[in-house]
């Protein structure tokens, strides 16, 4: 089976891209499912309910969360009922939504998709490495096919999670600093590997928010309200050829669409 990992959504110019493309890539690579990060999907803060009903629509079949989850209040009206999201798994317990779930595709093939947060340079969670440890004893009674979003700064951190869980699951995608690295590949084990996933959004914003506000602020140190850029948008994923049977890697490719 085929699963399309899409890089973090980042307001209108993310979701606009999405409507206009990716109907056609999953025709292209004959896509199965598809799994989005969109902590930034409504106005680059958080989610509503209305933005993740339109993002399904679209074509997405799940969204994982990431530090911003909270930033929109709406979402509590909604993440404990809504069985097509997660959000990091390493929030302490009794945080609302949950942060691994099972979907059944199409009757016969479970997916799992589990949600992490890391710890350097980011909130203070309970430990990324021991979370997918409790997480995945869960999940590995129900399927083999399982996909870390991994939402983390530190390129180490990310690389040190997913030689950890290296064999142990399909696909380690790291998202959160919206710049989509070139080091895709399947690891010895047989688990699928990116640092970092992408951006879907403006592509000449920074990290898809308007440029001056963002340079003031660094030029500054002083506060300063960010709005999400407009103009031309990008999206960035990657699709994963997975073998049921094994939930192990056979294959990874990058996409850019401009």
């Amino acid at each position: 089976m085929n699963i399309m990992f899409i890089g973090d959504i980042v307001g209108r110019p993310g979701r606009k891209i999405i409507k206009e493309v990716l109907p056609e890539l999953k025709n292209k690579y004959k896509v199965d499912f598809v799994i989005a990060n969109a902590e930034n999907a409504a106005g680059g803060n958080g989610i509503t309910k209305k933005i993740a009903e339109e993002l399904f629509s679209y074509g997405i079949d799940f969204l994982t969360m990431g530090n911003h989850v909270w930033d929109n209040k709406e979402i509590f009206d909604f993440i404990e009922e809504e069985l097509r999201m997660v959000r990091p798994a390493n929030y302490p317990p009794g945080t609302p939504g949950r942060g691994s779930q099972i979907i059944e595709l199409d009757g016969t093939v479970k997916i799992g998709i589990l949600n992490i947060s890391g710890r350097v340079f980011m909130p203070d969670l309970d430990c990324p490495f021991r979370t997918a440890d409790r997480e995945l004893e869960k999940l590995k009674k129900l399927t083999n096919i399982i996909v870390v979003d991994f939402h983390a700064e530190a390129t180490s951190e990310k690389q040190a999670l997913g030689w950890y869980l290296d064999g142990r699951v399909s696909l380690v995608a790291g998202t959160h600093t919206h710049v989509q690295t070139a080091d895709e590949r399947i690891l010895p084990k047989g688990t699928a590997y990116i640092t970092d996933v992408g951006m879907t959004g403006a592509y000449d914003g920074i990290l898809g928010i308007e440029r001056e506000p963002v340079i003031r602020k660094f030029l500054t140190q002083m506060p300063t309200r960010f709005e999400v850029a407009k103009g031309a948008p990008q999206l960035n994923a990657v699709v994963v050829e997975i073998d049921v049977a094994t939930g192990l890697a056979m294959k990874i490719q990058r996409l850019i669409m401009k």
